[in-house]
């Protein structure tokens, strides 16, 4: 059995970590591809609920998740990237990250927008290393083609979330988390 010195060990995670940094993404077209991602669910979203229309104008930014790929077997995660739009234009891309342990077995697979409703809602999440879904969000979860309105009760939480375009199956009661990361394409 060889053992490894404390040069070779430093060189080979130093040469892993130099690897890794090579396929960054900065320069590619990563950031064109959530785009156009991006405004095709936007603009599906319009088209299926119009009244998301009027909350997304009295939003101060809008956190737009295009594909999430959730799938749990006893335990389970989610995985997805998107953008976050302030007046209409991208500022930064996100990855979404879930994970839930509980009696669950299935896949699906849904788009989300968050709708920053205040500015402090917004900034507390820009400045977040990384932002935890919690207590401060209300979800509208427009089914059977209803409308979600802006005059609604939920206009008055900081953060809604719109959940729409499920896809798959997924059953069971786990306990959750999810997790907004920024990221570079």
């Amino acid at each position: 059995m060889t053992s490894l010195t404390r040069r070779e060990l430093a060189l080979g995670l130093g040469g892993t970590f130099l690897l890794g940094a090579c396929n960054n993404a900065v320069g590619g077209n990563g950031g064109a591809r959530i785009d156009a991602r991006v405004d095709a669910t936007l603009a599906e979203m319009y088209r299926r609920f119009p009244g998301t229309q009027n909350l997304a104008g009295n939003a101060n930014g809008l956190l737009v998740m295009p594909l999430v790929t959730e799938a749990g077997l006893g335990i389970g995660g989610a995985f997805g990237r998107g953008a976050l739009r302030v007046n209409g234009v991208t500022v930064d891309y996100y990855s979404t990250t879930k994970a839930s342990a509980g009696l669950q077995i299935g896949a699906q697979q849904y788009a989300h927008v968050l709708f920053f409703m205040t500015e402090d809602a917004l900034m507390n999440f820009r400045r977040s290393p990384g932002w935890a879904a919690g207590a401060n969000i209300e979800y509208a979860i427009p089914e059977g083609g209803e409308t979600i309105a802006a005059e609604t009760t939920t206009s008055l939480s900081p953060v809604i979330a719109v959940i729409f375009g499920q896809a798959g199956l997924r059953i069971g009661a786990t306990l959750e988390g999810v997790k907004y990361t920024r990221i570079i394409p």
